[in-house]
C-alpha cells in the first residue's frame, strides 16, 4: 500500500503561483509513474501532468508552459509548480502513482484561482 498526502492548495488571484506537494509512505518501492490530475466540480477527473520513473514528462494541453512536475526522491515527495494560474485552473487536485500497474491516490487539495 502507498500512502499520499497532498499540501500547497489554497486561494490565489489570476496570475498568481502555487507548488502542490505530495509526499508519499508506505510501500514505495516499485513505483514507475507519478502524477497530478484535477477535477473541476461536476467534471470528470482529467490527468494534468504526468512523470515516468525514466524523466519523462507530458502535460495537459492546458497547462503547458505554464505548470512543471518534478519530484524528490530523497524526500519521496512529488511537486506541481503552477504559474499563471486562471480562473479554469479552479479545481480540487491529486496526486497519484501507479506501482505495479496499481494506481493510488490522494485525498485531493482544493486550488481556488480567483480576484
Amino acid at each position: 500500500q502507498v500512502q499520499l498526502m497532498e499540501s500547497g492548495g489554497g486561494l490565489v488571484q489570476p496570475g498568481g503561483s502555487l507548488r502542490l506537494s505530495c509526499a508519499a509512505s508506505g510501500s514505495i518501492v516499485g513505483i514507475n509513474a507519478m502524477a497530478w490530475y484535477r477535477q473541476i466540480s461536476g467534471s470528470q477527473r482529467e490527468l494534468v501532468a504526468r512523470m515516468t520513473l525514466g524523466g519523462a514528462t507530458n502535460y495537459a494541453d492546458s497547462v503547458k508552459g505554464r505548470f512543471t512536475i518534478s519530484g524528490d526522491s530523497a524526500k519521496n515527495t512529488q511537486y506541481l509548480q503552477m504559474n499563471s494560474l486562471k480562473p479554469e485552473d479552479t479545481a480540487v487536485y491529486y496526486c497519484n502513482v501507479n506501482r505495479y500497474g496499481i494506481d493510488y491516490w490522494g485525498k485531493g487539495t482544493l486550488v481556488t484561482v480567483s480576484s
